[in-house]
């Protein structure tokens, strides 16, 4: 019990410390705007690096939590790259897409800090014996209330709408596993891969 309360006490202050804790829902969000790929960098940068991601991937933590805050560093915050992140849920059980709907019920400008978050955590509610109650849990901790994560949770178009989109990543792009990065439309890399093998190819695509 003490180390599950310890675990709750470090994430109330990582989303604290992300920004992340007052109101988040936004109530005339419409489903469309939900399922709009989300842009960290300059959406204007020469580099585009396209993210198939799924929330309950370890492989994808690894990147989020060791590789992206460099490559934020060195290619994102300085304008010459930037990132689109696309929900790619694998398993049978759910977590999954559960986990990408919270993040996309919350506003553009936070939706990045919840993925943190979310990947930070992942084994802690991925693995949970009620996946929604720790994931309405971090949503509170976001300020997304207990009725908005209801409602988040019920949105059967969101649901659907990530679906869609995943079957679209397969079939037009041959998304087959997670993490997959599409770079430029040029460059695949896929897996969890060092820092240096992305830098490789950003060097190689700079204009």
């Amino acid at each position: 019990m003490h180390k599950i309360t310890l675990f709750f006490a470090n994430l109330a202050m990582a989303v604290l410390v992300v920004g992340l804790a007052h109101s988040a829902m936004a109530g005339s969000t419409t489903v469309e705007e939900m399922l709009a790929d989300r842009v960290l960098g300059d959406a204007d940068a020469p580099i585009t690096i396209i993210e198939y991601s799924s929330l309950t991937c370890p492989h994808c933590a690894d990147f989020h939590t060791n590789t992206l805050p460099k490559l934020k560093a060195n290619y994102l915050d300085t304008g010459k790259a930037k990132l689109v992140y696309r929900d790619f849920p694998l398993g049978q059980d759910g977590r999954s897409i559960i986990a990408a709907m919270l993040a996309r019920c919350a506003p553009p400008d936070r939706y990045f800090g919840f993925l943190d978050v979310l990947f930070r955590s992942q084994r802690n509610w991925a693995l949970a014996p009620d996946p929604f109650a720790a994931l309405s849990q971090i949503g509170q901790l976001g300020g997304i209330s207990a009725e908005d994560f209801e409602v988040c949770m019920k949105n059967e178009e969101l649901f659907n709408g990530i679906i869609q989109a995943k079957a679209a990543a397969a079939a037009e792009v041959g998304v087959e596993s997670t993490p997959t990065f599409i770079i430029n439309g040029q460059r695949r890399i896929e897996g969890s891969q060092p820092y240096e093998n992305f830098e490789a190819v950003l060097q190689e695509l700079a204009p």
